[in-house]
């Protein structure tokens, strides 16, 4: 799951991160992300160990030194870059989900956008749109297929939705 360190300037971000992560522990699935600590990471791992299920985490040796490693979770795993959490955490995980978040957030969506789309993996990717968060995102992946430069077919791979439970039912129910 692809969400930001930070909590945003809403609880509404933190209460769907709860809700979330409660569904993904519901359905007996791992929660597979970042492994920190802090903001929306944070809240998520929280809420699916409160809510009896499992919280992996895959992060970047370099952010050890900031202190901002969960020491809670199911299973940690220590990367050496970048490249190596982003690679790690597709693999370990079954579906890909992106809530709000910064440029990390973003380009790891994309990253696992592109690597659907060179069929490097067939997970559903889905984004929780909460609050109009991603409306001018999609609304540029919109314009992208009317200009040429997206196929629909590519851009169909994006799941979105505005509710945690919706996109959880799309993400599991997915071709």
């Amino acid at each position: 799951m692809y969400r930001g360190s930070s909590s945003g300037d809403s609880s509404l971000f933190k209460v769907a991160a709860t809700v979330l992560s409660a569904l993904i522990a519901s359905q007996a699935i791992a929660l597979v992300y970042g492994g920190a600590r802090i903001g929306l990471m944070g809240v998520i791992a929280d809420a699916a160990l409160a809510s009896g299920g499992d919280a992996i985490g895959v992060i970047q040796e370099a952010l050890i030194l900031y202190e901002v490693m969960h020491t809670g979770l199911t299973h940690l795993e220590v990367v050496g870059s970048i490249h190596e959490h982003k690679g790690r955490m597709l693999e370990l995980a079954d579906a890909v989900v992106a809530m709000p978040g910064g440029l990390e957030t973003l380009e790891e969506l994309f990253e696992a956008l592109t690597w659907a789309q060179l069929h490097f993996h067939a997970k559903p990717i889905g984004m929780l749109n909460l609050n109009g968060y991603f409306d001018d995102l999609l609304r540029f992946l919109d314009h992208s297929v009317s200009t040429g430069f997206l196929s629909e077919r590519n851009r169909a791979l994006l799941e979105h939705t505005t509710t945690p439970q919706l996109l959880i039912h799309r993400l599991i129910n997915a071709p």
